[in-house]
């Protein structure tokens, strides 16, 4: 018998394109995240690792919004309140609750440890240094000192979506 060498004949503008894209070199491939485009998000072809990914899907369910009033607890105290703040990293700035100790803060019930400092009475301290927030507190008259507190992290007040400034001034005037 004759034996005749097999050919596939390639005369399509098409030929070869399925074994482009199923490569093995594509599959895991590592892309520049400046090179990154949309095109690669859809194919799959990411610059992140599979942790940063989760960590991602995490930090989108634990997101709490800033702009919702919903989240933000108001609370009218007398001194000694009992709280002991901390600042956030720079990269934030303000001041958030600790932990809380003996004191009209822990018999009222309504902080809890991880409230963002928003204001004091009718005064703005989100954003300000440790010294600058405190105080507040301390320079505050009256029986009582109302303070208004976020439900929510650091990065979920003051990150990228976080409240604007303006909408900040306007809650914390009607608050």
């Amino acid at each position: 018998t004759i034996s005749r060498p097999t050919t596939s004949l390639q005369m399509g503008l098409f030929d070869g394109v399925k074994e482009a894209f199923s490569a093995p070199a594509l599959e895991k491939s590592q892309i520049d995240a400046e090179r990154e485009t949309p095109i690669d998000r859809w194919m799959g072809w990411s610059v992140k690792t599979e942790d940063e990914q989760q960590a991602a899907a995490v930090d989108a369910a634990n997101f709490v919004d800033s702009m919702n009033e919903a989240n933000y607890v108001t609370v009218e105290l007398s001194k000694p309140m009992g709280i002991v703040f901390e600042e956030n990293d720079e990269k934030y700035g303000g001041i958030f609750v600790l932990s809380l100790s003996d004191g009209s803060a822990q018999q009222e019930g309504t902080i809890r440890p991880g409230d963002e400092l928003v204001a004091v009475g009718n005064k703005k301290v989100a954003g300000l240094a440790f010294d600058d927030a405190l105080g507040a507190i301390i320079d505050s008259d009256g029986e009582t000192t109302k303070l208004v507190l976020f439900r929510g992290s650091a990065k979920d007040l003051y990150g990228p979506t976080g409240a604007s400034q303006e909408w900040l001034d306007e809650f914390v005037a009607k608050a």
